[in-house]
């Protein structure tokens, strides 16, 4: 079983389940409660959002949007327009473009609800920016919402939580994140230090969270929640941060983006990714927690994983493949 002590992440052995193998499409099973409104090659059925327990964990991935992007030489610095597209291809999706798709964790422990991230925020972009139609549709009031725990502050995972230049979409709900995130964000040396385009995220930033109230820090393997424990899994930004979610011997690994789509990093974990910003920690970060989490097959949840958005992950070659719950 996989569980965490203060000091390091610990996980027996076990045997893994029968090897899903990297030519096979990757599945979408949709939940009986979800509703579809169109479709995407990282949603294929249009669903809403998908429902499903980890042991009494009651766990909603909220669909938040999709959208396609151009092939571009430099999205994948070390792997070729060609072995991108063969990649997609692999997965059963069309090679044209590279899809991308965006999907929150909402989960309930006992009478407290818990939303991982806040999505792109309404308006950013033609089919983005879902998330609140689509929480009322799975029936879940935000208001409702104990706690938003945040993995790290791209635009995609925090301008849900903005409103206009330098509003508050929450304010009357904690918001809970990274601790080296935010120090890092939050500096005003650091506008200098970044490239071009990202100083407007950093400014965004410093001109909204340090004002407001109900926004706290969480450290590396502390709770950030009862039940809620922060994994540093650095790389993709200096603070990248996953959780696990436990209730009894139940657990649910919220990753965050430690992978892009499927079809591309987790699929070849090698593969370094324009967005990723220290490349190399991204790619040690795969390895080390996707090696932990794969023998014993703990459901984890993908910022980027499509629909249904979770599932298993099992090692085939280098790489590693989704099987994605029911």
């Amino acid at each position: 079983m996989l569980y965490f002590n203060r000091r390091r992440f610990v996980i027996s052995a076990a045997s893994a389940s029968a090897i899903f193998g990297l030519t096979k499409r990757v599945e979408v099973i949709p939940s009986a409660l979800a509703q579809t409104d169109g479709a995407s090659p990282l949603n294929p059925t249009g669903a809403k959002f998908h429902k499903f327990k980890v042991g009494d964990i009651e766990v909603t991935t909220i669909f938040d949007g999709a959208g396609q992007r151009d092939h571009d030489p430099q999205f994948v610095k070390n792997a070729s327009v060609e072995d991108v597209k063969a990649s997609l291809r692999a997965a059963g999706m069309p090679d044209d473009t590279v899809p991308n798709s965006y999907t929150v964790t909402v989960v309930k422990l006992g009478d407290r609800t818990i939303m991982f991230d806040s999505g792109n925020g309404a308006g950013r972009a033609p089919g983005i920016g879902l998330l609140s139609e689509n929480l009322k549709a799975a029936g879940i009031d935000p208001a409702s919402l104990s706690a938003i725990v945040v993995t790290h502050f791209h635009p995609d995972h925090i301008f849900g939580l903005m409103a206009g230049d330098n509003g508050q979409v929450y304010s009357d709900i904690e918001i809970i994140v990274p601790e080296v995130e935010y120090a890092f964000w939050t500096d005003p040396a650091v506008i200098d230090k970044l490239p071009e385009s990202r100083r407007g995220l950093a400014r965004r930033v410093q001109a909204t969270m340090p004002s407001w109230k109900n926004l706290s820090q969480v450290a590396e393997d502390k709770d950030a929640v009862p039940g809620v424990r922060a994994v540093k899994t650095y790389g993709h930004t200096p603070g990248h941060t996953s959780y696990l979610v436990s209730s009894g011997s139940a657990q649910l690994l919220v990753l965050g983006d430690v992978t892009n789509i499927p079809p591309l990093n987790l699929r070849n974990p090698g593969w370094h990714i324009a967005f990723d910003q220290d490349a190399e920690m991204a790619e040690a970060t795969r390895r080390s927690i996707f090696d932990r989490v794969v023998a014993d097959q703990i459901i984890c949840t993908g910022y980027h994983w499509g629909m249904p958005g979770a599932g298993t992950l099992e090692k085939d070659g280098d790489g590693y493949v989704l099987k994605p719950v029911a």
